[in-house]
């Protein structure tokens, strides 16, 4: 993405964080960074549910890596979500602002748009069969213990860990791909 298409998209998500009444003095105190959509994305895997899960070629090839190596250690993952766009986040916010939820609890549960990894195409939401997605309980399976010993071996760390300083739950499933 080049200078003006980067300002062009930072301006369409400065008023997307209006319209949803989220104060940019918030992403600027928490310091969040920003992460424009992955240009080069391929077909990573799919999910439990059939749903084509699209990475970087790079997170693509490390997840792969990393899924057979735990499964040669008997350990099942599966890739439940990858790359987002900037609009589907933004209809994550706006869904749960439409069920009353408040902008304070949201922001410790989902990134504003334009300042989710999901953009990136690096971030991965894992789990193991027998777990419900995206839910605290994934800490507890073997799964889990399997990534934070053998992850960083594929370049993947985790986001959120507990009392992270951006202010976001810990979420166990949540694991992005360092491509650097």
């Amino acid at each position: 993405m080049n200078t003006e298409q980067s300002d062009t998209c930072k301006e369409r998500i400065h008023q997307e964080l209006h319209r949803l009444g989220i104060p940019m003095s918030w992403i600027v105190n928490k310091k969040l960074p920003f992460y424009p959509e992955a240009t080069e994305l391929v077909l990573g895997d799919f999910a439990p549910d059939g749903r084509e899960c699209l990475m970087t070629p790079a997170t693509s090839k490390a997840w792969a890596d990393m899924k057979d190596a735990a499964g040669q250690d008997g350990i099942v993952l599966e890739v439940v979500s990858s790359f987002r766009t900037i609009e589907r986040q933004i209809d994550i916010i706006q869904a749960k602002l439409n069920r009353n939820m408040p902008m304070e609890t949201i922001l410790t549960l989902s990134a504003p748009p334009g300042y989710s990894e999901h953009h990136s195409g690096c971030a991965l939401d894992i789990n193991t069969p027998g777990c419900t997605a995206t839910e605290p309980e994934f800490e507890h399976t073997a799964a889990y213990r399997w990534l934070e010993t053998h992850a960083g071996r594929f370049g993947f760390t985790l986001s959120y860990p507990k009392d992270n300083t951006l202010g976001f739950i810990h979420e166990p499933w949540h694991w992005f791909h360092n491509e650097i």
